[in-house]
């Protein structure tokens, strides 16, 4: 028989994972590293390339930071079971990301945001709410945040270098499972939120991208 967990287990559940999300090499990912597998470039990266590429997995890293909290809070409110299971079940695709852009991060010589911490906390209480809103309206925010997200990952397809086939590798596979979740997320009912919803949720992770690329 499955043990019900109590709100306190849940709690203390989240509280383990949020620190296998911010310390680093804590998170272990469960599928090989797509980069592992790209085609060797016979062309090196300049150090501008580098540096620039470097941010943009910075930013990417820190979504997957986000993403981390927020279906953490989702699931620690959602109000039916398959909401929780497919929330925690999201999460724990996203903990691949987290784990691979750490990763191509430590290859490029970088590190990831100082300020993780705090966009954890803030995407935490935001899922938490919608959560508590209900599970068409938790659900609907995954779908437009997965939006954004693959957007994010589209424009950065678009920069990242031909000759970085690593990276290239990491983003092309992380799009493909945002794309499903978002996916998942209204075929389980989630509310399809409004354009000028959509807009104020870009205004706002246009704030993380900038501070992430450098901090």
């Amino acid at each position: 028989m499955t043990r019900q967990l109590s709100f306190i287990d849940k709690l203390i559940a989240n509280g383990d994972q949020a620190l296998r999300t911010l310390v680093p090499t804590a998170a272990t990912a469960h599928r090989p590293n797509p980069a592992k597998t790209a085609p060797p470039s016979d062309q090196p990266l300049t150090a501008e390339q580098q540096k620039h590429i470097a941010g943009l997995m910075r930013i990417n890293h820190t979504g997957e930071v986000c993403a981390q909290a927020l279906y953490q809070g989702q699931a620690l409110t959602a109000k039916q079971d398959h909401v929780q299971q497919e929330m925690e079940q999201a999460a724990q695709e996203e903990v691949d990301h987290l784990v691979w852009c750490e990763q191509r991060l430590n290859q490029l010589n970088s590190r990831t945001s100082f300020l993780n911490p705090v966009f954890y906390a803030s995407s935490f209480t935001i899922g938490a709410l919608a959560g508590i809103a209900g599970d068409k309206w938790s659900l609907g925010f995954v779908a437009a945040t997965e939006d954004q997200v693959c957007q994010h990952l589209e424009d950065h397809l678009q920069q990242i270098p031909a000759n970085d086939t690593e990276s290239r590798a990491i983003l092309e596979t992380m799009l493909v499972d945002e794309k499903a979740h978002g996916t998942q997320a209204l075929n389980a009912g989630g509310h399809v939120f409004s354009a000028t919803a959509k807009k104020a949720m870009t205004a706002m992770s246009k704030v993380m991208t900038k501070t992430a690329y450098n901090i």
